[in-house]
């Protein structure tokens, strides 16, 4: 028949046989593409939420298990043999709760650190059970006493001079346990007993140098100007706030940085960072070093394989395929700092 194209017989046609695509318009092959990108797309997407499934299932069963052990450690009479296993059980399951942050949902996240929180203050009651008793010696502390009032009794005696440099911060209705506040070009340090799983509170500080080495449990650093911070690695959290021209260097398992600007910041955390109102804050990998430090890290429940320093939200930007202005890697030719 004049006028039809023969090249395909219909009778193939009819019976579904495979179409050569160059007869197939371009608009058609392009869209034929994007749906089975889309079916391909829809299918990850299951298989990742069921990975996803899967791994908040292993996550709530392994964590239940140990801090039924750990429990039971805790509720049984108390020795030191038995605490130090309860330790240990607390160490796993820190453990287990920071390398699950990137899959858990925040509900199940915050259940979990508050877990982790009353069983912290179990192991230490007990462990003050275990503490021997003070003797009873009314006659040296009345001797002591008498002491005393002799001293405020003298005529032209002097108090006993306050502390230098720092003092502990006592703010009524927080947990924040010590720290330094309102100084000004000071090199402040504090050891690895005095922040054991303590909070810690960094306040109106002036071109000051701080040097944290151990495990605290949180890291809060406020109103700071010119100043170098240097952290051992912090169990939970780590707040700045309202810094400028400042340099941190620390490890945790979160990072959040609100109003600062002009700041360094060395980081070794698990889960993203996050930055709101912030300009000019810039990112590197955590090298700060000290005696000490490995065991730190071991108490703290840090992986030290895994850091995210570099993957920041910025609430303040919503653009995907925009890099955020307000944060930026610090160039690798600006990062050899010596820290001591």
């Amino acid at each position: 028949m004049e006028g039809v194209d023969c090249s395909v017989p219909l009778a193939d046609a009819a019976a579904g046989a495979p179409r050569d695509l160059s007869l197939v318009p371009e608009r058609l092959q392009r869209r034929e593409q994007e749906r089975q990108m889309e079916a391909e797309r829809r299918k990850q997407k299951r298989q990742d939420e069921e990975v996803e499934e899967e791994k908040s299932a292993f996550f709530a069963a392994a964590f239940a298990r140990e801090r039924a052990a750990a429990e039971e450690l805790l509720r049984g009479e108390a020795s030191a043999e038995r605490l130090e296993e309860a330790a240990r059980r607390l160490q796993g399951l820190r453990k287990l709760l920071n390398d699950s942050v990137l899959f858990l949902a925040a509900y199940d996240l915050r259940q979990g650190q508050a877990a982790l929180a009353q069983l912290q203050a179990a192991l230490a009651e007990r462990r003050q059970e275990l503490q021997p008793k003070k003797r009873f010696a009314f006659k040296a502390r009345k001797k002591e006493a008498a002491g005393a009032a002799q001293v405020d009794a003298a005529p032209g005696a002097s108090a006993a001079p306050s502390p230098p440099l720092a003092r502990e911060e006592r703010i009524p209705g927080t947990s924040w346990a010590c720290g330094f506040s309102n100084l000004e070009s000071q090199d402040l340090e504090k050891r690895a007993d005095e922040l054991h799983q303590r909070d810690i509170l960094l306040s109106d500080l002036t071109n000051c140098t701080v040097r944290l080495r151990g495990n605290p449990n949180t890291l809060r650093l406020a109103k700071a100007r010119g100043c170098k911070v240097l952290c051992g690695p912090v169990t939970t959290s780590v707040f700045l706030e309202d810094c400028r021209d400042c340099v941190l260097a620390v490890a945790c398992q979160q990072l959040r940085v609100h109003t600062t600007r002009d700041t360094r910041i060395f980081l070794q955390v698990t889960s993203r960072a996050i930055v709101e109102d912030c300009s000019g804050v810039q990112f590197a990998p955590y090298t700060w070093t000290y005696q000490g430090i490995d065991k730190d890290f071991q108490d703290s429940g840090l992986d030290r394989s895994k850091n995210n320093w570099n993957h920041v939200d910025d609430f303040n930007w919503l653009a995907r395929n925009v890099a955020s202005p307000n944060w930026s890697i610090l160039p690798e030719e600006e990062r050899d700092v010596q820290w001591d």
